[in-house]
């Protein structure tokens, strides 16, 4: 369960991107921001919906929407997965978790019985002014990229 609700400040970041380089969330502000945390690059899940917002990314692009992939894993892990899936999104590295840990989202899981932690599959739309204008939590992959988009064009109207 996130500790963020809506209408709270969406808490800043600057981290590594795919491809080299940062992302500063603050340096976003004037326009919205889809922020989605997803536990590995490249597991069936993950991969599902980074295709998923790929394939919608124009349209988020019409809204002046950045989306925005982060999980724990490596730059050099994000750029092999943005390559194999010819992925569009831009993928952020929180490899000490300081950011996910930010957002209420390193939770203990449990898989067969057995307990580990990691990242609860989130996604944040945060308005232009850097506020949470929406969350969705424990995300099913199947339309969720197509819902958020749905959001983003009512914050819009």
């Amino acid at each position: 369960m996130t500790a963020l609700d809506i209408g709270s400040v969406a808490p800043d970041f600057t981290l590594p991107r795919d491809g080299g380089g940062t992302i500063t969330l603050s340096g976003l502000k004037g326009n919205p921001v889809v922020l989605y945390f997803y536990p590995k690059d490249d597991t069936s899940g993950c991969t599902q919906e980074a295709i998923d917002f790929s394939a919608l990314k124009p349209q988020f692009e019409k809204l002046d929407t950045k989306v925005i992939g982060m999980s724990p894993d490596a730059v050099k892990k994000h750029d092999k997965f943005k390559t194999k899936h010819d992925l569009k999104v831009d993928l952020v590295a929180d490899e000490d978790k300081s950011i996910i840990e930010a957002y209420g989202l390193w939770v203990e899981k449990s898989l067969y019985g057995r307990k580990y932690m990691g990242v609860e599959r989130t996604t944040f739309l945060i308005d232009s002014n850097g506020r949470i204008a929406k969350i969705w939590n424990k995300v099913k992959v199947p339309g969720h990229a197509a819902e958020v988009l749905a959001a983003t064009q009512a914050l819009a109207a």
